[in-house]
């Protein structure tokens, strides 16, 4: 009975790894595009001369060599309110450069992009940010009231419409997190934004000594539909999630529409700070 037991799972064994095919799936290949990274932000205190804009091209998701930059394009941003131009310089590895970009907050700026005979448009107008007037912690205003969060306070100012960006990154931290908001129910208000650490994604809550990178944005209401819709694509597919789909962003192909870029060109002012949990 043993022997028929043994020569019974042996032959089961058999039949399994002899009926085991390998099968290729052919995965659908999108066309290949120019990816535009022209986010050009001032930092409040600084002369904003220096801005770089990245162009690359999209891959496969499967590719081994996801780095493919953009070195022979011509790229330029044209200061529509005075006709001012800059010309961004190829630095060989997908950057385009320039040390002389003027910033004027509420002046409206053309981005041009000539590759392979084509040319990509965008238009931007530099928006405003107010400034952070304190940083603190607390545990009274997040989802969990056990652990630490950081908040960020501000003054909208009133009799316009405001739009803003936060990136907040823990020293350490290989990745940052965005929020978007509006001024819709502040306006005008004192506002206390804060951000705690979200324990459903697996990452460690705030403890004592720990350093938090802060950063606001003053952004268009174009920017704040693109950014917002990007956001809630990369926190997944859920119950209430919308369903990741090709993004467009504002730089057109006005050579050939059909072949439209991926990315953005934003103009903002942003304040920056740091603040170490006690």
């Amino acid at each position: 009975m043993k022997l028929y037991i043994k020569l019974l799972t042996l032959l089961t064994i058999s039949i399994f790894f002899s009926c085991e095919d390998v099968i290729d799936v052919e995965l659908q290949k999108a066309p290949e595009r120019l990816v535009i990274e022209a986010s050009l932000d001032w930092e409040k205190g600084t002369t904003g001369n220096n801005q770089t804009i990245k162009l690359s091209t999209s891959s496969a998701y499967f590719a081994e060599d996801q780095n493919t930059p953009v070195t022979n394009a011509a790229v330029k941003v044209t200061n529509t309110n005075s006709s001012e131009e800059f010309i961004f310089a190829s630095q060989n590895n997908g950057s385009y450069t320039t040390t002389t970009f003027n910033p004027i907050v509420g002046n409206t700026y053309d981005l041009e992009v000539i590759y392979n005979s084509e040319t990509y448009i965008a238009t931007e107008t530099l928006q405003p940010v107010t400034d952070i007037t304190r940083v603190e912690q607390s545990t009274e205003k997040g989802f969990d009231d056990e652990i630490l969060e950081v908040s960020v306070y501000f003054n909208d100012p009133e009799d316009e419409k405001n739009f803003y960006l936060f990136r907040f990154k823990e020293d350490g931290d290989l990745f940052f997190e965005l929020e978007d908001g509006d001024d819709e129910f502040i306006n005008g208000n004192e506002v206390d934004w804060w951000y705690e650490k979200d324990e459903e994604d697996n990452q460690g809550e705030f403890t004592s000594g720990d350093r938090v990178e802060l950063e606001m944005y003053g952004i268009s209401e174009a920017y704040h539909n693109y950014i917002r819709t990007l956001i809630e694509q990369s926190e997944g597919v859920g119950l209430f999630g919308s369903t990741p789909v090709a993004l467009k962003g504002n730089c057109l192909n006005q050579t050939n529409a059909d072949n439209y870029a991926y990315g953005y060109f934003r103009l903002t002012q942003v304040v920056k700070t740091n603040y170490t949990f006690e």
